[in-house]
């Protein structure tokens, strides 16, 4: 059985459209209008073995917060729709990446009981990656946390370049994700719970 899941998000903001194939092969398809976003979502999908399209048209002549926010929200919850009843998953996981100078960790929960903690410092003299505003990655994994129903903790060990930390973060994040959803056949059938539920 395909573990798939597709939203769309329409508001006078943001038009969006997503489908997440969690069993996949690492393919992206993406179009946010936001080139190192893009990259970052691609890199998502190839570090985490995820099949993405995401699609968004967004008010980017006012800035790309929306854009951000409301493709993690809506990636979020193609997330929890993929996820199904989660029987079988491993549910724990966590990753530590590194990208030259800079290293992140990520650690992932699927527990039913959205959080995130992001504790990733930005270089101050940096605060932008192109078209990208380097804060922004706090939005979107918020925004994917919240919707897709995960505890996520974040955390920049260390790092002194804006694009190689957010990217760390973005590759920490696939990789654990991956992890903690990939299908245990020890498990099968059985939710990893003793609550019996998540």
């Amino acid at each position: 059985m395909s573990r798939t899941g597709t939203r769309e998000r329409s508001t006078r903001e943001t038009q969006i459209r997503v489908r997440v194939e969690l069993d996949g092969t690492g393919k992206a398809e993406v179009a946010t209008g936001v080139g190192f976003f893009d990259h970052m979502l691609d890199a998502l999908a190839r570090h985490g073995m995820f099949d993405l399209a995401v699609e968004c048209t967004g008010d980017l002549h006012i800035d790309a917060h929306h854009t951000v926010e409301d493709v993690g929200i809506a990636l979020g919850g193609a997330f929890l729709d993929a996820l199904g009843d989660k029987k079988g998953i491993v549910r724990y996981a966590d990753a530590a990446v590194p990208l030259d100078e800079a290293l992140v960790r990520a650690v992932v929960d699927v527990s039913g009981r959205p959080f995130l903690h992001f504790g990733v410092p930005l270089p101050p003299d940096q605060p932008r990656i192109g078209d990208f505003d380097a804060a922004l990655s706090a939005e979107f994994w918020r925004g994917f946390a919240m919707e897709s129903r995960l505890t996520m903790h974040i955390d920049g060990i260390r790092g002194d370049n804006a694009h190689h930390v957010v990217e760390a973060t973005f590759k920490a994040a696939a990789r654990a994700l991956d992890a903690a959803t990939r299908l245990d056949p020890r498990r099968e059938g059985e939710v990893p719970s003793t609550k019996g539920a998540l």
